[in-house]
């Protein structure tokens, strides 16, 4: 399944993506299941087994009769629109070690971005002011499903709800001002996902997907998750074994070689006003998002 979460009339709803046709799940269950209220991406995560495979009935009961739901999203969210834990792997393909210099790391390099960062496909993003290093980062997320500590990495994946398109936004100027990365990974929308999320039985292999970035439609990274260091269930048992993971908590699983970051010193064009990046992985459709001009307004 293709799962997306948009805002339908001020509402958060949670719809399914069939080619360009787009189908609320809460406008099936009312037809299906009278009186099952609202369908959100949370409400899901919250739920067991029961009600994935009702969710995939229902789709099959959509596609088969010819539903049609009149409304499209006024505005893309996040699949998850607030992960509990966003957590992020640095240097995890071989080709961007290499084009940063920095040896192959021994352990994943973990580190991490909060909810305001989270944003969907076609949103905007203003840097704060004196941001003037921007990066793209294109990255396959995984989002988890299911609670679990220690996870064998044997069937780590079993605990994986499914997995999208991420771009890690980066002002490498503040990353880079202290040992610490935060200040230039988690500024307000620097952690776009989407447009929605493939479920896990629809993704054979996560380790052995073709990416790709575009900015302003020139193609600047391209690669295949084959090249990660650390594979998707590998990172999974890892982080699991240090704090337990919870449905709804996503990965960022890093990304390849093409980053400005990876160009000599004088020949580095950050990102400015006005740049669109498409982040495209095999079968997830395509994340973008536009950069904005810097954020001055208080608020």
């Amino acid at each position: 399944m293709r799962l997306a979460s948009g805002v339908f009339d001020d509402k958060e709803e949670l719809f399914w993506v069939s080619g360009h046709k787009s189908t609320r799940v809460s406008q099936v269950a009312n037809v299906l299941l009278p009186g099952s209220g609202p369908w959100t991406m949370n409400r899901v995560l919250e739920g067991k087994d029961p009600n994935m495979h009702q969710l995939r009935q229902w789709e099959q009961w959509a596609e088969s009769t010819g539903f049609e739901d009149p409304k499209q999203p006024d505005r893309l969210l996040a699949p998850v629109s607030q992960p509990g834990k966003i957590i992020c792997v640095g240097l995890n393909y071989r080709s961007h070690a290499a084009e940063s210099q920095m040896d192959i790391p021994q352990f994943p390099i973990l580190f991490n971005k909060f909810q305001n960062a989270v944003v969907g496909s076609g949103a905007t993003i203003n840097p704060p002011l004196g941001a003037m290093h921007m990066d793209y980062e294109a990255e396959l997320v995984i989002v988890m499903g299911r609670q679990g500590f220690n996870i064998p990495e044997d069937g780590a994946l079993d605990y994986v709800l499914g997995y999208c398109n991420g771009n890690d936004l980066s002002a490498r100027d503040l990353q880079f001002r202290t040992s610490q990365w935060m200040l230039g990974k988690t500024s307000d929308g620097f952690g776009p996902m989407g447009p929605y999320l493939v479920t896990r039985d629809e993704v054979s292999n996560p380790d052995q997907l073709e990416i790709v970035c575009q900015r302003n439609g020139v193609e600047v990274q391209h690669s295949n998750t084959s090249d990660m260091i650390f594979s998707c269930s590998y990172l999974v048992s890892y982080i699991s074994r240090f704090m337990t993971l919870m449905p709804g908590d996503v990965i960022f699983t890093g990304t390849p070689e093409g980053v400005v970051l990876g160009y000599p010193e004088g020949q580095r064009d950050w990102l400015h006003s006005g740049d669109q990046i498409v982040v495209s992985i095999e079968g997830l459709g395509a994340l973008t998002t536009v950069i904005g001009d810097a954020k001055l307004e208080r608020s």
